[in-house]
């Protein structure tokens, strides 16, 4: 079966990264169809555009997306973020945002090997709020933050079956339920339900503050976590900062009914300033790759590539060589 699978380089490193992963799905011989998309920065500095409707048909119709970075100097922070990636999460209904990280003893910790399902169309980045006499000295901002019961229930369920298909069986549910006593409420309630359903998965509770210490002093302890929108952003990226390095964090924003494709992607950003000049790690996007494949029920191919990266975890250089390393190892 050949995919289609829609390619957005977007900016900076993006599109040199994605080409480094495009080479090692190649290398694993995954029959895809490329459908390229110009967007990001470039194309909203030149056109104005974010994500024009046609194209969000486009990519509707399509098995997947590879998406490399966006953001450049030049555009205001949150066009982009909320008109593309947002829009997209929202509009796929990509509503579990699935990073894992994996990496072997280290000066910081004896090891990580855990996986974060993070809700990704809910919470604060909903969108809910507004600014009441904005630009006076009496100026109201307020950000509320969403949390539905069908969404709450469908996020934790996904992360009860995962982790029931896991080794160790353990799920932790990270919030601040002593705080935030609506939305943590709903999240605990739901999680106890479902949890009942699940008898094989030892549970437990973290506030995310406590999250944040146990992932730096010893994140060995955390199997599968499970926590809302703006939390999870902010764990996933304390996660990438103590197992490699955010430039070696991957990510799937799953649709996991399959109504609509899910999006892969690292975690980094654009990083602008190293643009061109062959530094950027192209691992996280390789990884994303990899999940992709697995998505896709090429399982055998993700395994493939994933070995080849274990095989090739000392090897530096270029973009482009690391790239050449990993997929000569999958060959």
């Amino acid at each position: 079966m050949t995919h289609r699978i829609g390619i957005i380089g977007g900016d900076g490193v993006g599109p040199e990264v994605v080409a480094e992963a495009m080479k090692v799905v190649d290398a694993a011989g995954v029959a895809y169809t490329p459908v390229v998309f110009d967007l990001g920065g470039a194309r909203y500095l030149r056109d104005g555009e974010v994500l024009p409707d046609a194209d969000l048909e486009a990519i509707r119709g399509l098995d997947a997306v590879m998406l490399g970075a966006v953001g450049t100097p030049e555009v205001a922070p949150g066009v982009l973020e909320r008109g593309l990636l947002l829009r997209l999460r929202f509009e796929l209904d990509l509503f579990v945002n699935l990073r894992p990280f994996v990496a072997g003893p280290s000066s910081l910790n004896d090891g990580v090997d855990m996986v974060v399902i993070r809700e990704n169309t809910e919470g604060v980045y909903a969108g809910e709020g507004g600014f009441l006499r904005k630009g006076t000295p009496n100026e109201i901002a307020t950000q509320g933050s969403v949390n539905t019961r069908l969404g709450v229930e469908r996020c934790v369920r996904f992360a009860f079956e995962l982790a029931a298909s896991r080794g160790r069986k353990h799920l932790t549910l990270v919030h601040k339920t002593n705080v935030l006593q609506f939305a943590g409420d709903l999240w605990q309630r739901v999680f106890d339900e479902v949890a009942a359903e699940f008898g094989s998965v030892e549970t437990a509770y973290h506030h995310v503050d406590a999250a944040c210490i146990y992932l730096v002093q010893d994140p060995a302890r955390y199997d599968v976590v499970v926590t809302d929108n703006l939390f999870g952003d902010i764990l996933t990226d304390l996660g990438g900062a103590v197992s490699g390095g955010i430039g070696r964090a991957a990510s799937a924003n799953l649709n996991p009914t399959r109504t609509s494709p899910s999006v892969f992607e690292p975690v980094h950003g654009s990083a602008p300033d190293i643009a061109g000049t062959g530094k950027a790690d192209p691992r996280a996007a390789i990884v994303s790759a990899a999940m992709m494949m697995e998505f896709l029920g090429k399982e055998d191919a993700a395994q493939r590539v994933r070995e080849a990266i274990e095989k090739t975890e000392d090897v530096t250089g270029s973009t482009s060589e690391i790239g050449d390393a990993i997929a000569e190892q999958v060959q």
